[in-house]
């Protein structure tokens, strides 16, 4: 659920309104397609980046405390799939929490990439990894890491350029745009690996509490959209308007978020209004879950050699490593 550039398989026009943000362009134009749609990435800016981090700590979200608890317990055997000296490219890094256990385990990592959307969540969270890892070269990158990125070159040739991409992340994207987001790690990471994790299918009412939590954290994620939007585009969503509404796909394999609205309405940005139905919907999200073997598939087919895989005794979740061409 972190910062995937998802288009929902519909091209997104940019002629509406050129003076608009990045932001403001793919709302508009998602907001005019049927059905309406929009970018989950734009949930990341600091506010929902906050929001983000709270949802990691409810009691129904296992996700990040499975991930967490499967890199804890198996980093001694991730530490030696990586080797010695690699440097850490993590994509979507988000508060830099995972990454702790990798860099505890690994063998003098010599330099780490956080690549965030969310720059200014960033480089607070950069600033508080330096302070714990005094020895340690981190560099962060705010862009977007499903984009063609230039990274800077190489610390030395001693070790291998190694991807780490937590918390199912991969799982937001369309399998199309997953494919494609691997084919692309593939070539950047060659003669290096990715330490993936995934989350894998299960019984959908696990996955409907988790995504519809008793305190609202999700809702107020989702909502945050809005906000935003009203904040920075000076749109003027009623926010009591619109409900949070998240439910599991089963033939697609994926949980979708959706905001609905709550009566028929109109909604203004940027000189254009947008006239609601009661009921009709922002597509928000999709999280998409994995199988073992779907999973290790879609990575041979995307140039990757799948390699070891952890799973917790629930088959909750799934952690990858994933050799990259050129890897010995």
């Amino acid at each position: 659920m972190r910062n995937p550039v998802f288009s929902f398989d519909t091209p997104i026009s940019t002629a509406r309104a050129p003076a608009l943000s990045e932001f403001g362009r793919e709302l508009s134009a998602g907001l005019a397609r049927t059905p309406r749609s929009i970018s989950p990435k734009f949930f990341y800016d600091a506010a929902g980046s906050r929001l983000f981090d709270r949802i990691c700590e409810l009691p129904e979200y296992y996700p990040t405390r499975t991930e967490l608890q499967l890199l804890t317990d198996y980093a001694p055997e991730i530490a030696a799939q990586i080797g010695s000296a690699a440097e850490v490219i993590e994509f979507g890094a988000g508060s830099l929490t995972k990454v702790r256990l990798l860099l505890d385990a690994l063998d003098a990592p010599r330099r780490y990439l956080p690549i965030d959307i969310s720059g200014e969540h960033l480089e607070a969270a950069a600033d508080r990894l330096r302070r714990d890892y005094p020895s340690l070269a981190v560099q962060p990158i705010g862009a977007d890491y499903t984009m063609p990125l230039v990274l800077p070159a190489p610390a030395d040739d001693t070790g291998r350029r190694v991807g780490f991409f937590p918390g199912s992340t991969l799982g937001n994207f369309s399998p199309a745009e997953a494919l494609a987001f691997l084919q692309l790690a593939a070539r950047l990471l060659r003669g290096g690996g990715l330490l993936l994790g995934v989350d894998l299918v299960k019984d959908p009412a696990l996955l409907h509490a988790a995504y519809n939590d008793a305190q609202g954290v999700t809702a107020a994620f989702n909502l945050n959209l809005l906000r935003r939007a009203n904040a920075e585009l000076g749109a003027d969503f009623d926010l009591d308007g619109f409900a949070h509404a998240a439910f599991y796909n089963a033939p697609l394999k994926r949980i979708e978020m959706h905001l609905v609205s709550r009566r028929a309405q109109t909604v203004r940005l940027a000189g254009e209004a947008f006239a609601f139905e009661e009921g009709e919907t922002i597509h928000t999200e999709n999280s998409h879950k994995f199988t073992v073997d779907g999973l290790r598939e879609l990575a041979l087919k995307a140039g990757f050699t799948p390699a070891a895989v952890w799973t917790d005794p629930a088959r909750l979740f799934s952690v990858h490593w994933l050799r990259a061409p050129g890897a010995q």
